[in-house]
């Protein structure tokens, strides 16, 4: 079975900040949100555990899957949002509200990944694990989650960009033999 999970929040998170590839740590209630995931996941032997490079990411899996060896893959990391990055959300450039008011018409604005270049490359970490049995835990950020979702469900045609995903979110997707199937959320 295959465990994606979203980082818990930052200070950037709640400042309504663009966050992309800055390393901001958990605040106090993404530690919690880890720990309230922790719990749902309590039973959950992970054979594997996977994360982005982010301190976020890599703590949230710390606290879900304690002690468990933690493979950092770049692949996972958040989207780069190039120029835009830490621009505050509440106030948004026409660029940006233009981009996330539809997300699959819009191209991404000039100076960011491109949605395309997300789904390729998270496509490229699953293929590269798909062969892998056992319980995985993915913990990444929510544009690069919903590049694995996308890449994983095609016939969604881009519905997954426009879904919010949630801090700590988790969705799961068996696994068995190389198939993987379609993804559900769990929390």
């Amino acid at each position: 079975m295959i465990y994606l999970i979203r980082h818990g929040k930052t200070e950037l998170n709640r400042a309504n900040v663009l966050q992309g590839r800055s390393n901001y740590p958990l605040n106090e209630e993404g530690i919690q949100q880890a720990e309230q995931a922790a719990e749902l996941l309590r039973e959950i032997p992970f054979d594997y555990v996977f994360s982005s490079p982010l301190i976020r990411a890599i703590q949230t899996a710390e606290i879900v899957a304690p002690g468990r060896e933690i493979v950092i893959d770049e692949r996972l990391i958040e989207m780069d949002y190039g120029p835009y990055e830490g621009s505050d959300l509440k106030h948004p450039t026409p660029e940006i509200i233009a981009f996330f008011s539809d997300f699959v018409h819009n191209p991404a604005p000039e100076g960011m990944e491109q949605l395309e270049c997300v789904v390729s490359r998270c496509g490229a970490f699953i293929e590269e694990i798909r062969p892998i049995s056992g319980n995985v835990l993915i913990s990444t950020h929510a544009i690069a989650m919903k590049g694995v979702l996308e890449y994983l469900t095609p016939e969604s045609r881009g519905s997954y960009w426009s879904k919010y995903i949630g801090n700590c979110a988790v969705y799961t997707a068996e696994n068995h033999l190389g198939q993987i199937g379609t993804p559900k959320e769990l929390v």
